[in-house]
């Protein structure tokens, strides 16, 4: 069978996680490939609530999970997330990391915090202070760490002392501390290697096996494709190519293995950061708190609070085409009962009046659009308890059935709660 590649449609925080748990249930491995810890998913399963940064959401349905090649791994919290595990009685016997993993380092999560403290307000980027970003900046400068590299205690202290010493003036006072000492960050990652040692394989080859073997892989990203590092709002973005192809650049997906690319649109789009264009955003507004107050919009891993806006339907049909996205799955459509009228951007007006149905390439321009807006009547009640497309109020159907034709893209899964079984297929 081939690979199915499940990537967010907005600017993150979609329900990805959620979603890759349920389509996991007919999955034989489940990828993760690409960001790191500066993601965060919640899956909530007969009451019991589960938060992963690192390890694939599909852990929960026992099947066979992966971190490929383009995750960067900070191993302290993925050997933390582990023994979460064997505290939540959930075996981690399946689990497998890709040896060509980049590690976030001490230096990276220090050079991060400096890097943001330094920017100004107005050029702040809202980074999660991870280490993410001066991760992916030491793997392209060919200086990383990865996995395998401190397996050897010889490679892993000429690796660390090559990436160290050319940012020792970038932390300033920051080198003295004693985390950020070669001695210390060598015993401490050769520790962290062995602990994460009996879980290295090759990913890309479990991944064509897989495929040789007629089982089912699916793939999942991190992020939104609006947060893509080359299709986004630069500099307002992630440090990673979160769009469905790059499946094949951080997995070793085979693009001719690739069937279905799942994507994952929230009925009301959200930014965690408090900086990048959102057109379709409400502001600071009592519609805005309410739809963090229902929908609990804060980060996992930040805790920070979201931006909320009308969803936007020129943004998702620029993350259809740019993915590829053969299913759209909308989540958290019962979050918007009792709202009348229910609005959708449908275009964007220029500052020189012009009207648009595209999404534009230069952030100044982004930034400087309003969004013109298709109202609809709203419905209300409770639809939790839906589980049949049929159950769904007209004007809720109404709703789904024009997101569909402005995104260019059929809508086959429903999210109406926060729970597993809580997914109407269409």
């Amino acid at each position: 069978m081939p690979v199915d590649i499940v990537v967010g449609a907005q600017w993150g925080d979609e329900g990805k996680g959620k979603i890759t748990d349920y389509l996991a249930a007919d999955a034989d491995i489940v990828c993760r490939f690409q960001g790191g810890n500066n993601a965060g998913h919640t899956i909530i399963v007969d009451d019991t609530t589960y938060k992963f940064h690192l390890i694939p959401s599909g852990i929960l349905s026992g099947k066979l999970c992966a971190l490929g090649n383009g995750v960067v791994i900070d191993p302290k919290v993925m050997i933390q997330e582990i023994q979460g595990l064997a505290a939540a009685d959930i075996d981690d016997s399946n689990l497998r990391i890709s040896p060509n993993a980049h590690l976030v380092m001490p230096y990276h999560i220090a050079l991060d915090h400096a890097q943001e403290d330094a920017r100004s307000a107005s050029d702040n980027i809202g980074t999660t202070r991870r280490g993410i970003g001066p991760c992916y900046a030491d793997k392209a400068s060919r200086i990383g760490v990865r996995l395998q590299d401190a397996l050897n205690a010889e490679t892993l202290r000429k690796r660390v002392v090559a990436a160290l010493q050319p940012k020792l003036h970038l932390l300033g006072g920051q080198a003295d501390q004693p985390e950020l000492q070669v001695d210390h960050i060598v015993e401490s990652y050769l520790g962290y290697a062995e602990c994460l040692a009996k879980y290295m394989d090759d990913v890309s080859r479990l991944i064509w096996d897989a495929c040789d073997n007629d089982q089912l892989v699916l793939c999942e990203g991190a992020q939104g494709a609006l947060l893509d590092l080359d299709h986004g709002m630069y500099p307002f973005v992630t440090s990673s190519n979160c769009i469905a192809s790059a499946a094949c650049a951080g997995a070793g997906v085979n693009p001719r293995q690739v069937r279905k690319i799942y994507g994952v649109a929230k009925a009301y789009p959200t930014r965690v950061d408090t900086v990048g264009p959102f057109p379709s955003k409400f502001g600071d507004s009592p519609m805005n708190d309410l739809l963090v107050e229902r929908g609990h919009e804060f980060g996992t891993t930040t805790g920070r609070k979201r931006r909320c806006g009308w969803l936007d339907a020129v943004a998702l049909r620029h993350a259809v085409r740019l993915n590829g996205i053969t299913d759209l799955v909308l989540t958290k459509l019962d979050v918007m009962y009792d709202i009348d009228p229910l609005k959708v951007a449908t275009s964007y007006q220029t500052t020189s009046g012009e009207v648009i149905n595209h999404y534009p390439y230069q952030a100044a321009e982004l930034a400087g659009v309003a969004p013109l807006f298709h109202e609809m009547p709203g419905f209300s009640g409770d639809i939790s308890v839906a589980r049949e497309y049929s159950d769904l109020p007209q004007e809720a159907r109404g709703f789904i059935e024009f997101i569909e034709q402005a995104a260019g893209a059929p809508i086959t899964l429903i999210g109406v709660g926060q729970s597993r079984d809580q997914i109407i297929p269409l």
